[in-house]
């Protein structure tokens, strides 16, 4: 697969869903691969990525957005309260807001700074206990509290389990994002971005079609 390959099928996947071209944000996840993978793409003009980890961006990223104009940077992965005020300086968004201690940490940051990412609450649509993100049942509440922190709430985003139908947990983060007028929906990945797409995705995550796959550390 390639970058090329991976933006034709979205933009054939909004096509099919009545949505323009430009709908939908590819977020070209490029946590664990070598920088030589990560240039290729930005080479190619791809300028959205994803990482998973503040202090890996942190090694990665100065460098290149040294050489490269208009990167913009998300964190997908869990964010730490100890890690978050490095986060609000690098990444233009945060996927990962799941607790109420994370998000006054960000409010606070926010008010030092006077700005803040875009930020997306984070949701466990499959109630999976290894897993982070809010409970389906305890969102409403977290939204409300979030946003009256004054904090940018963009959306909601999830990672559905592995071993169950993607759409079904698509089609439940859109009815929460909409029962509480968020229109920023954060899903789908390599598998199933197109799938993401017809239930209303505006940011997916692909990494591995992109990239290839990782070689992660023994």
């Amino acid at each position: 697969m390639s970058l090329t390959e991976i933006t034709t099928r979205l933009h054939a996947a909004l096509a099919a869903a009545g949505r323009g071209p430009d709908d939908a944000t590819l977020i070209a996840v490029s946590k664990v691969q070598p920088p030589e993978r990560v240039a290729a793409v930005l080479e190619q003009g791809h300028r959205v990525f994803g990482e998973n980890r503040v202090q890996e961006a942190q090694g990665r990223w100065p460098d290149f957005q040294a050489r490269y104009d208009g990167i913009a940077l998300h964190l997908i992965g869990p964010l730490q309260t100890n890690k978050a005020r490095a986060a609000v300086g690098m990444f233009d968004a945060i996927h990962t807001v799941d607790r109420p201690k994370l998000a006054q940490t960000l409010a606070r940051l926010a008010q030092e700074r006077g700005a803040c990412p875009a930020l997306f609450v984070q949701v466990n649509t499959g109630e999976e206990p290894q897993k982070a993100g809010c409970l389906p049942a305890e969102v409403d509440s977290f939204v409300a509290e979030v946003q009256a922190m004054d904090l940018p709430l963009a959306g909601l985003m999830c990672i559905p389990p592995v071993d169950e139908e993607p759409s079904l947990h698509f089609a439940l983060l859109a009815k929460m994002a909409e029962r509480n007028g968020l229109s920023g929906l954060s899903m789908g990945m390599s598998a199933d971005f197109e799938k993401a797409v017809a239930f209303g995705a505006t940011h997916v995550r692909v990494g591995s079609a992109i990239f290839g796959e990782r070689a992660y550390e023994p």
